[in-house]
């Protein structure tokens, strides 16, 4: 992993702790929420305010997420908020945090200049002992405060301005005023500069956990359904319609296209397909090549044509499909039909504009593991753990791809791949299905839909 440390792959826009203020305020933190500390001078920390140094020397990554549900977290500055969130258990607990700080952020920046904000992403759910209890996770609470108190005692001042205001004789009651005025030395003029974290809430019917190998939960859409990384019979009976493994790509197929949640690469406006194609067919050689202990030379596009050529007839199915593909976009070739149970299917596709396209692109990189920018993108739990895996070239050539294609642009790269990104405010719903028109009308060519080529597609 040093590798991908040094091109800042990973562990990267983390927030740097090293003044001995900002020490004293995490580790009071730390010890309100886990009762430990830590005996590091610096260190750095993500979102949540986890430090991977810190998780080193304590022996624990979960350090502040017990049993990996109802994240604990330290908030030591605002610019928390772009960093990434490490060792993640749920999907959506990154954009919690991200909409909590950008909704609080004066309130954050003011109670962060004195103190740590210490909080918690709280459900009714304390342990996650079956599969089934996963679906008693509906909402997410936000509640926070410094480690002083400031905001519980800002919420009492303005209490007791409140009452004092009200009371006729309020001047005369010398204990009221007294403890008035040390609250007020705690917390300031909340009249002129009001302390308020309100508890916020967000519902949660679909995301991905990490628990029990890995569970996709839609709940939010037309037709539910429980998506899952080990066997539907190793997990036990799941309170949802319909539960399939990875393994039923037909079962997917139909399930995302019935929910309209995913659009072919080649229809999506703003796709470069033909570029697309081809940095997918690359990705599918470099691991077709370590897979056969062929050389990869410096891995270029004609390094990798080379060894296209030398593979010949054991192409991967995988780039077989896409190079078809490629054909009919490039030379207007005959169209090709991609069944669900090509190797090449989930390849050509992409999640569809709305508030789960994370969610799906994620699934899709689960089913098309062999594009390693997507990948890396939106499953970067998966992305380590293959990379572990590899061997030290392909190592070399992702690490080496990501930092020139990726690192340099990453917003216009997300953009180009996926489209623009969702709008928070957008339903939770997708748009209802319309209506098949009649066989006949237009040529239906599986779940890519309706397409009429006049003269190609560029």
């Amino acid at each position: 992993m040093r590798r991908l440390i040094e091109k800042g792959l990973m562990f990267g826009n983390l927030v740097e702790v090293s003044s001995p203020a900002l020490v004293e305020r995490y580790n009071r933190a730390l010890k309100h929420l886990t009762g430990r500390t830590t005996a590091l001078a610096d260190f750095h920390v993500d979102i949540s305010g986890y430090s991977p140094e810190i998780g080193d020397e304590l022996g624990d990554d979960l350090y502040l997420n017990p049993n990996g549900c109802n994240r604990q977290f330290i908030l030591l500055t605002t610019a928390q908020k772009s960093a990434p969130l490490l060792h993640a258990k749920f999907s959506t607990s990154r954009g919690i945090l991200r909409q909590f700080i950008a909704a609080n952020e004066p309130q954050l920046f003011a109670l962060t200049a004195r103190d740590a904000v210490a909080g918690e992403l709280q459900n009714t759910v304390y342990e996650l002992s079956n599969p089934a209890r996963l679906f008693d996770i509906r909402r997410i609470t936000i509640e926070a405060d410094t480690i002083g108190g400031h905001v519980a005692d800002a919420a009492k001042l303005a209490k007791l301005i409140e009452r004092f205001r009200a009371e006729p004789d309020g001047w005369r009651d010398d204990v009221l005023v007294a403890e008035m005025l040390v609250l007020a030395q705690k917390t300031g003029d909340v009249t002129r500069v009001p302390v308020s974290l309100p508890a916020m809430g967000f519902e949660q019917p679909n995301f991905w956990t990490a628990h029990f190998g890995g569970i996709y939960i839609f709940r939010g859409v037309e037709h539910p359904a429980a998506i899952t990384v080990a066997p539907p019979s190793a997990l036990g009976p799941l309170p949802i319609a319909q539960v399939m493994g990875l393994t039923q790509r037909n079962h997917i197929a139909d399930w995302l296209e019935r929910n309209r949640l995913v659009e072919s690469i080649v229809e999506a406006r703003g796709v470069n397909t033909a570029a697309l194609l081809r940095q997918k067919m690359d990705f599918i050689l470099v691991d077709a090549a370590e897979s056969l202990g062929l050389d990869l030379g410096q891995a270029t596009r004609a390094d990798l044509r080379g060894i296209a050529r030398r593979l010949g007839s054991a192409l991967p199915d995988e780039f077989r499909g896409l190079a078809d593909l490629l054909r009919w976009v490039e030379a207007g070739g005959d169209w090709p039909r991609i069944s669900s149970e090509h190797p090449a299917y989930f390849y050509t596709l992409r999640a569809r504009s709305g508030p789960d396209r994370d969610l799906v692109n994620m699934l899709l990189s689960e089913l098309s593991p062999l594009d390693i920018r997507q990948l890396f993108i939106c499953h970067k739990e998966k992305f380590y753990a293959d990379y572990a895996r590899w061997s030290d070239v392909k190592r070399g050539y992702v690490a080496d791809f990501l930092e020139r294609e990726y690192k340099i642009d990453k917003a216009g790269a997300r953009a180009a791949l996926f489209g623009p990104e969702p709008a928070m405010d957008e339903a939770p719903r997708p748009a209802p299905r319309p209506a098949v028109p009649p066989q006949g009308l237009v040529d239906i060519v599986g779940p890519w839909g309706a397409v009429q080529r006049k003269g190609g597609r560029g």
